[in-house]
């Protein structure tokens, strides 16, 4: 693992586990979705929404005691959206193996404040307050 900074770094709890004891799936989605709209936006300067998942996999199960750390690198930029590569990392509980879990290509929507796509770096148009 590089030494660069995690955009994301949640820490799963027990409720989030499947009956087989790993965190679920879902949960994990979830945190990816989050750190790539944080990059997205970042990036775009922008409010942003999820538009596509490109791709994704699962190599390995994320479970209670595990230190996540979500990585994300953009990937390319279009007029008015990105891809964020994400990469999930865990360290082990009582261990010091890191093991990649997951990861996938994001694709999100700069937006306006009436939720249409925008051109990234636009202004969002604010009316009068009410």
């Amino acid at each position: 693992m590089s030494s660069r900074e995690p955009t994301l770094r949640p820490a799963p709890m027990p409720s989030d586990c499947n009956a087989n004891g790993d965190i679920f799936g879902g949960w994990v989605l979830s945190q990816m979705d989050m750190a790539g709209g944080i990059a997205a936006s970042r990036h775009l300067n922008s409010r942003c929404v999820t538009r596509a998942i490109e791709a994704m996999t699962f190599e390995a199960p994320i479970r209670v005691g595990d230190v996540v750390s979500l990585f994300t690198d953009i990937k390319r930029v279009g007029r008015t959206s990105v891809t964020v590569h994400i990469e999930t990392i865990v360290h082990r509980k009582f261990g010091t193996e890191t093991v990649k879990v997951t990861e996938g290509d994001f694709v999100f929507v700069a937006i306006d404040d009436e939720g249409h796509p925008t051109e990234h770096g636009v202004a969002p148009k604010h009316g009068p307050a009410k």
